[in-house]
């Protein structure tokens, strides 16, 4: 408990208080005797009433908005109804409903949480950093509002992502909350609708862009960098065109990661690890076809490629297996509106000559010709596996491999059931949203949901127990066989590809030993022990309970 706090001062402070848990006798003793109800509560009777409450609330939004409210009244509390109920809250602190809470961010904002990092002060960077509640920082999750989810610019709006993120850093991962910091970083918007808001709490400008955001981007990490050393930089929802430039600009310069690049890449492998097992086909011998070309999808086939090369092809043969469209179609060598990330991936134009086409081969051509035998979605355009291109694939494989991992559920690429009864009940299905489970011959079967909440909390446990200076390509891959190995579904086939959320919490803690036994192979950590680096992860993790 800090010291000398005691009073009103204590009883507002939302990461100290215990608000009616406080016994008697620390009533007495902090200055809080007369403030409080006489009746005292425990912990666990205290989440019972909030989650009476929460469940009176109707609409996913106004669940939302008091679990925002909760968090800025009393922390522990709050983490502890999460942790008691979280699958029920997940989806609500979390995707799919925070994409409606930035939405709505200016209609529904009480209170402030983070930092609001705004282009027009850029020259007093230094200061705003300064101002952050908390002097010691673990974890700073970021983003500039551009893309948020599959719902586009929303300007300051993107502050609900950094502080959803954060929270879930805590109830999976164990980093204390006292030491998370949510950055928005205000350079304007494009979304017309938010400039002609009265109620828009940005900057009421067009997005900066070209040298002057990049030189924003500079100093805004000069700055954390020099105020807070060691923290651990997470990018979260850049557009395209930024998200991969800034993690090469800065990656092998600070202790940082992109999660919609890395995070989802780990996810989706991770949750492929247990759907090859299943199907008795390892990755290295499937013909992989990805829907969407944007920062997410070539980090996951990025993954997969060096997946692919470690069980035994060469890279030019785990190349050619691997298909990419996007909204122009085929990504072949011939095109010239193609990113360095994105041709690494591009076919030879020479593979689709024999097909007979008369314009850019699209995803129904590339399924038709080819033996798919995964099928991975992240473009956000909603509906685009149709029943034709399931049930051709679901004609070529005994257990197709379909992920629509679009987020919000409203972009998802299919709906689990349509895959479900399109493949006969063949098909492993991972989604990027929560979907409810699929009902086939009276058997209700867990749809697996590939949440980067598997991964991003786990690396931000291990990066502070282990004290690593850099998240490396490996460390993530470690993240991802762990979690692979921990799939219900390699021990029944019928369980989903991934674990069951009240497991999650306690999955972290192996994957965060393998991810620091990874950065202390990789060299970019202080050389520990297997047993060192456990004891480690035991100190730092917080759990919600009432200190003091």
């Amino acid at each position: 408990m800090p010291e000398k706090k005691a009073g009103h001062a204590l009883l507002f402070d939302a990461l100290w208080t215990k608000g009616t848990a406080f016994t008697h006798d620390e009533r007495r003793e902090l200055g809080l005797l007369g403030l409080l109800p006489t009746a005292g509560k425990t912990l666990a009777q205290q989440s019972d009433h909030c989650w009476d409450e929460f469940c009176r609330r109707r609409e996913d939004i106004d669940k939302h908005i008091y679990l925002r409210s909760l968090q800025d009244r009393n922390e522990t509390l709050f983490y502890r109804v999460l942790r008691d109920h979280i699958a029920d809250t997940m989806p609500i602190v979390y995707t799919p409903t925070v994409g409606e809470a930035c939405q709505r961010f200016s209609q529904i904002y009480q209170r402030p949480r983070g930092l609001f990092v705004s282009y027009p002060d850029r020259r007093w960077l230094p200061e705003v950093l300064r101002n952050r509640p908390m002097r010691d920082v673990d974890v700073i999750v970021v983003t500039d509002g551009q893309r948020i989810l599959g719902l586009g610019d929303q300007g300051i709006g993107g502050m609900g992502i950094p502080i959803g993120k954060l929270s879930l850093y805590t109830l999976i991962g164990g980093i204390d909350p006292a030491r998370t910091l949510p950055i928005v970083l205000d350079v304007g918007t494009d979304n017309v609708e938010l400039l002609e808001d009265p109620q828009y709490l940005g900057w009421r400008h067009r997005r900066i862009d070209g040298d002057d955001y990049y030189a924003f981007i500079d100093e805004f990490v000069h700055t954390v960098t020099k105020e807070l050393p060691d923290v651990l930089l997470q990018w979260e929802d850049f557009a395209t065109a930024h998200a991969l430039p800034i993690l090469q600009r800065y990656r092998d310069k600070l202790l940082t990661f992109n999660d919609d690049i890395q995070g989802t890449a780990a996810v989706t492998l991770g949750a492929l690890h247990g759907a090859a097992k299943v199907a008795g086909r390892p990755l290295s011998q499937q013909q992989v076809v990805m829907l969407g070309a944007g920062s997410a999808g070539i980090g996951v086939l990025e993954m997969v490629h060096r997946q692919m090369v470690s069980e035994g092809v060469t890279p030019q043969q785990a190349a050619a297996q691997i298909w990419v469209v996007d909204v122009d179609g085929l990504l072949t060598d011939d095109r010239t509106d193609l990113s360095p990330g994105q041709r690494q991936f591009a076919q030879p134009a020479a593979r689709v000559t024999g097909w007979g086409l008369t314009a850019a081969a699209q995803l129904a051509d590339v399924v038709h010709h080819i033996d798919v035998g995964v099928l991975i979605g992240l473009s956000t355009a909603a509906g685009a596996f149709t029943e034709q291109i399931v049930r051709e694939i679901a004609a070529k494989t005994p257990r197709p491999i379909i992920f629509p991992l679009s987020n919000p559920t409203s972009r998802a690429e299919a709906h689990p059931a349509e895959l479900d009864e399109w493949t006969e009940g063949r098909a492993l299905i991972a989604t990027g949203s929560p979907f409810g489970p699929v009902r086939r011959l009276g058997v209700e079967r867990t749809v697996a949901q590939c949440n980067n909440a598997y991964i991003f909390p786990a690396v931000g446990l291990a990066v502070t127990a282990a004290q690593a200076r850099r998240v490396t390509d490996e460390m993530m891959r470690a993240a991802a066989a762990a979690l692979g190995d921990a799939s219900p579904a390699l021990a029944d086939p019928n369980q989903p590809l991934l674990p069951a959320w009240p497991q999650v919490p306690e999955i972290a803690v192996d994957i965060a030993h393998a991810v620091a036994l990874q950065a202390v192979a990789d060299g970019v950590a202080p050389h520990r022990s297997p047993a060192e680096l456990s004891a480690r992860i035991a100190q730092v993790r917080w759990e919600p309970e009432y200190r003091g």
